[in-house]
């Protein structure tokens, strides 16, 4: 079932196009990736979705609904999250301080309550707890939690950053480069993650630059190029296609590829 539809998308600054009538979708349970040479409008196209940018042509469909130019926080609790390239993390706040932020939104306490600590407030707070801490386990950072989140690796705070994210429940989870300056091991950890969230049911749109991980999760992938789209189709279509070599993956990804199907 299709959750997130892209439709004729585009936005201009200054008189140049940005993005140019892209279009696509991303359905339940599934991964759709979208790669593409730096300045190919990856991240533009990203914050027209999530709202931050308002587009000057088309429309953002979610769940059938038209969703675009809606601000961020409307779209979270229309069932839409996103990740970042740089990291949104409290530093000096513990790692469960962290997953406990991303409830904020389905929290419905009154502010009076909170500064009396009422019998109410109290139960909520205890209940974001219960539900960060089993958000910290689905991440593997549970043996973590009492830790200050600046004292993470690099990898570890890209999936504390997708925990929060989770905490919103979201129908579709957009994730800008989660493994981005993340070394092997780390990329492997972030890879199981994503593809544990997609077989959950949630519709996942991404943007990454590691293309042996994008090959290896996605079920659908989105070629940009000068803000256009080139191609789109299974990753054993796009590694392929002659026009996206010569944009992007370039002929030696192409060998590889080719030798490890052999």
């Amino acid at each position: 079932m299709t959750l997130l539809s892209i439709e004729n998308l585009g936005i201009s600054f200054g008189g140049l196009k940005a993005v140019d009538n892209v279009s696509f979708q991303v359905k339940q349970g599934e991964i759709t990736s979208v790669i593409g040479p730096n300045g190919a409008g990856k991240t533009t196209l990203f914050n027209m979705i999530s709202g931050v940018y308002q587009p000057s042509q088309g429309r953002v469909m979610l769940k059938g609904e038209d969703i675009t130019g809606m601000r961020p926080d409307l779209l979270a609790r229309r069932g839409m999250s996103r990740t970042f390239q740089n990291l949104q993390i409290f530093q000096n706040m513990s790692v469960i301080e962290n997953a406990i932020a991303g409830f904020h939104l389905s929290e419905r306490g009154s502010v009076i309550s909170d500064l009396l600590c009422l019998p109410g407030s109290r139960r909520r707070a205890a209940k974001a707890r219960d539900n960060a801490m089993q958000l910290l386990e689905k991440v593997g950072l549970e043996r973590a939690a009492e830790r200050e989140a600046g004292s993470l690796s690099y990898g570890s705070l890209k999936r504390l950053e997708i925990a929060r994210a989770l905490a919103l429940q979201p129908a579709v989870l957009l994730l800008d480069e989660p493994a981005a300056g993340c070394n092997a091991v780390e990329t492997d950890e972030i890879d199981r993650l994503i593809a544990e969230v997609a077989a959950s049911g949630v519709a996942i749109l991404l943007v990454e630059h590691d293309m042996k991980m994008v090959m290896r999760i996605s079920n659908h992938i989105v070629v940009l190029d000068h803000g256009q789209k080139l191609t789109e189709g299974l990753p054993a279509e796009v590694s392929q296609n002659p026009a996206v070599i010569a944009a992007y993956l370039g002929a030696d990804y192409s060998e590889e590829n080719a030798h490890a199907d052999s």
